[in-house]
């Protein structure tokens, strides 16, 4: 285990970390007393995720877990053989059903005969993707698409490999313990209130320990990125967009700004209404340019990727999550009457402004 021996905060884009490196692969490193920090590997451009064990009595309940794949486990395998030799796994605590999170879930309560704490909608959602791949969901997946104006060739990347990461966990276990908004959890000697909220998945949790000032805030509030907010062919008129920036407007409320914030992703951070203020602007920005886009003509979904996202190359896994996203913003503004849908002929949704 590797002690965070330096703790001068270095500015950076308004935010301060507590030190501006990672651990590495073989690494756990302790951030406050009773945390440790560790990072894997993704196979994928977002190429790390965040693991946090807390201490829980002569236990360790980790939350998140890593990616469903051999190197993974191979990473797992490493630490238990070294920096986590001698550790036990208390429980696990996974925020949401992406894989990335709760793909090794499975194989850790196995390994160490612990329990699963998730909110109910996020287990039934990492059920759904382990059994998505039906012929039925198929052809409504590629009707969705077909709506939104993506071509062809486009839809059969994004049926296929776009979104084929999904099932990338091991078998998710057959019970689990349910993580509930508003309520308590303690975990050794600290006390957490579960936070959740929409729009990156349906019902991810956050844990909040007052005491501490500690915020476990998994894919929600970001360091460096945003998370990605998307609207899918299983509720074509989902507003995501509208359910995240409401959860942030919460956490804004909810947090003081001396929390110490632990991501999902990226380094760990002061500043979190900072944060949020950069977040919800963002996505403004780009509200703003599809509004832009759509005075001159009716714009279809498929028109407004290379609108919103010219400075990206995108391959068939990113394709997918900006018609996601570009869909959250068009429902988003739909919702608040800042866009409307243009008669069409060719059953193409495409649209104006107000």
């Amino acid at each position: 285990m590797h002690k965070k021996t330096d703790a001068t905060e270095t500015s950076h884009d308004e935010l301060r970390y507590l030190q501006d490196c990672h651990p590495g692969p073989d690494q756990a490193v302790e951030i406050v007393p009773g945390v440790l920090w560790l990072r894997l590997k993704l196979p994928f451009r977002l190429n790390h995720v965040n693991i946090y064990l807390l201490a829980d009595g002569d236990g360790w309940a980790m939350v998140d877990t890593g990616f469903g794949n051999d190197a993974t486990i191979a990473a797992w395998e490493t630490l238990f053989d070294g920096a986590l030799a001698g550790f036990r796994i208390s429980r696990v605590i996974v925020t949401h059903a992406h894989p990335d999170h709760v793909g090794m879930a499975g194989w850790i309560v196995q390994r160490f005969g612990c329990p699963l704490y998730m909110s109910q909608i996020e287990y039934l959602q990492g059920v759904y993707h382990q059994n998505r791949r039906t012929e039925e969901r198929l052809v409504n997946n590629r009707a969705f698409f077909r709506r939104h104006g993506i071509d062809e060739a486009v839809i059969d990347q994004l049926v296929g490999r776009g979104q084929d990461y999904l099932k990338k966990t091991v078998p998710l276990p057959a019970a689990y313990r349910r993580l509930a908004k508003g309520k308590d959890i303690t975990v050794g000697e600290r006390t957490f209130r579960i936070i959740t909220g929409a729009g990156h998945s349906p019902d991810q949790v956050m844990l909040y320990c007052e005491a501490d000032k500690l915020f476990l805030s998994a894919d929600q509030v970001l360091s460096k990125i945003s998370p990605n907010v998307s609207v899918w062919a299983h509720e074509p008129d989902e507003d995501a967009l509208g359910s995240y920036l409401s959860s942030l407007a919460e956490l804004d409320t909810f947090l003081p700004d001396d929390v110490l914030v632990l991501p999902g992703h990226g380094l760990p951070f002061h500043g979190v209404k900072t944060r949020i203020k950069q977040l919800a602007d963002h996505h403004e920005e780009r509200c703003g340019m599809i509004a832009d886009a759509c005075r001159t003509k009716p714009m279809s979904s498929a028109e407004l990727v290379p609108v919103v996202f010219h400075k990206h190359v995108l391959d068939a896994h990113q394709t997918g999550f900006a018609v996601g996203e570009l869909i959250a913003h068009v429902n988003y503004m739909l919702t608040q009457n800042r866009l409307q849908l243009a008669p069409t002929t060719d059953g193409v949704m495409r649209f104006t402004n107000v």
